[in-house]
């Protein structure tokens, strides 16, 4: 199932509880508009709740185009996709309708423990195959359009038949998916494992991105790496490689994440605002590829 071409444009910002007040504030005309095109929620900090939650959500929906990014679908694992896990998610999807559902390009345990970490797939011939397949399958019981995120890993289960990029791009091809291009997860990766960022975005089918996101990341001296934290404010040149790939694929979403250390909502929009001079830079205006 191909992923839907028509979606939010400009730059969106996930929404977090921190600053759910101040975002129905703006929606109620209490506060002035948000400078947001859209927001993206996890399905997951949702399902299952009732009363104010949810209403809150259709409330910020009627006014912002919602995109959704889940957390725990483990889709390049091997323990059948969850039967109950799934129905809920398409009961949630149908009410907020985004265009697609995105997913980290990994998996999350094993002969039923799972882990709060996103693990690493192996880069073979037989992860391709069986990610392919169940992307193929989360789509079809989903009844929407699967795109999945390249991740930040620390270390290599195992010898690969291949590199990254074509691992992703294989798994592309053999689903249907769609690709959302984590920025900050490339640089983190090139600066912890020693290659080009920018060489390998060029590598990667770009034809096939639909969404972007950024981050903030921060440096572990203790373990030598550079972590994909989501809680500090992006760096400059995670900026420039945003412009860089921005240039390759034309006037895609581009969301900015802020999972800890979440600073006021005033301070985030500032960041979205270089953002979207960076955006504006490198695609115009929202202009067709």
């Amino acid at each position: 199932m191909q992923p839907a071409r028509q979606s939010p444009r400009g730059v969106g910002l996930g929404l977090r509880w921190e600053f759910l007040d101040e975002v129905l504030e703006s929606v109620r005309g209490e506060r002035p508009p948000l400078a947001v095109d859209f927001f993206e929620i996890s399905p997951e900090n949702y399902m299952r709740r009732g009363g104010y939650i949810p209403s809150s959500l259709e409330e910020i929906a009627a006014r912002y185009p919602i995109l959704t990014h889940g957390l725990t679908m483990s889709i390049g694992g091997t323990d059948p996709l969850g039967d109950a896990y799934m129905a809920e998610l398409k009961r949630f999807l149908d009410r907020f309708s985004p265009v697609f559902h995105s997913e980290h390009l990994s998996y999350q345990g094993a002969e039923g423990r799972m882990v709060h970490e996103l693990l690493p797939l192996p880069f073979i011939d037989a992860a391709v195959s069986n990610t392919a397949e169940r992307i193929e399958e989360a789509a079809e019981r989903l009844g929407r359009p699967m795109v999945v995120e390249n991740i930040s890993w620390y270390l290599e289960p195992g010898a690969r038949e291949m590199q990254e990029a074509e691992f992703i791009g294989r798994v592309l091809e053999d689903s249907g998916a769609g690709l959302l291009l984590d920025v900050n997860n490339v640089y983190v990766n090139a600066v912890n494992h020693g290659f080009d960022a920018r060489a390998f975005i060029d590598s990667l089918p770009l034809d096939r991105v639909v969404q972007i996101h950024v981050a903030g990341h921060q440096r572990s001296e203790e373990h030598g790496l550079v972590i994909d934290t989501h809680g500090a404010p992006m760096i400059d040149p995670v900026y420039e490689l945003l412009e860089h790939a921005l240039r390759k694929t034309g006037p895609v979403p581009v969301l900015l994440e802020r999972d800890h250390s979440i600073p006021p909502i005033d301070e985030l929009l500032e960041e979205v605002a270089r953002i979207r001079s960076v955006y504006e830079r490198a695609v115009g205006h929202g202009g067709e590829r």
